[in-house]
């Protein structure tokens, strides 16, 4: 019995061990990939509209996306914070909040940072592209379908392209 026992004890840390190195799900398999910033990029031949940061900003960004590479988005979000403290009126910097707080699944908080962004950034391009599909996805998830199509729809009107054949 005693054999048994003590088996099971040293078996359970190695168990734990190794369920606490597994390591989030890429980001390429959530939401905000599959359907923020693919389909904002794919789209985004037209003008494109994006404010100037500073060198510290630059570097903060950079770090928060090796952390959300990562899976880390607590430490992303992290870096964020500290960039926005920098520059709090950059519609990139929110909208990266924004995208970060879709994938910790606090979807009023992406809500709040994409519609911040989109009120204070370009009305056309990638930028407006994904603050609308934040949006709708965030919607979508708060039970408020008309509202996710509604946004989906305006993501739609962010491109200014020129016509085909021209």
């Amino acid at each position: 019995m005693k054999t048994k026992i003590s088996m099971a004890g040293a078996l359970l840390p190695l168990l734990l061990a190794s369920c606490s190195s597994m390591s989030p799900a890429p980001v390429e398999d959530r939401e905000v990939t599959t359907r923020v910033r693919a389909p904002a990029s794919q789209d985004s031949a037209g003008v494109q509209v994006y404010s100037l940061q500073n060198p510290a900003v630059k570097q903060l960004t950079a770090q928060a996306r090796n952390a959300e590479r990562a899976g880390d988005f607590d430490q992303a979000g992290s870096y964020l914070e500290r960039a926005l403290r920098i520059q709090p009126r950059d519609p990139q910097l929110l909208q990266h909040m924004a995208e970060i707080k879709l994938q910790e699944e606090d979807y009023l908080q992406a809500l709040s940072f994409a519609t911040r962004s989109y009120d204070i950034g370009p009305r056309v391009g990638e930028i407006c592209s994904r603050n609308w599909r934040t949006i709708s996805v965030a919607k979508e998830h708060l039970d408020d379908p008309k509202g996710a199509t509604d946004a989906e729809t305006r993501a739609g009107q962010c491109m200014n392209t020129r016509p085909k054949g021209l």
